[in-house]
């Protein structure tokens, strides 16, 4: 069922759900300090980088590599913490690491 989940995401719905990711780590002053320091990125740079699917991959990876942080995500856009990962896999074509 994971499966036919995964199929039904598409590419723009995984970009679209980045940038909701981007959004929400940008919101909070904690989760936008961590990801600048973990990543090198500052807040211009996530501007520039904002159309670029990779770099949207890697706002969800970070998103997926910190649970506590997904989860309040997840919770915020009312969504299954699964699907973060979905749209990391469309983006991708790869399983989250780790």
């Amino acid at each position: 069922m994971l499966e036919q989940q995964k199929s039904k995401m598409s590419r723009e719905d995984a970009e679209a759900l980045a940038l909701g990711a981007l959004r929400f780590l940008v919101s909070d002053d904690t989760c936008w300090s961590r990801f600048e320091a973990l990543t090198g990125v500052d807040l211009q740079s996530a501007r520039d980088l904002a159309s670029d699917s990779g770099f949207l991959a890697g706002v969800l990876e970070f998103l997926l590599q910190h649970e506590p942080t997904l989860m309040v995500f997840c919770s915020h856009e009312n969504i299954p913490p699964e699907q973060p990962a979905q749209a990391y896999h469309k983006l991708t074509g790869s399983p989250v690491s780790g």
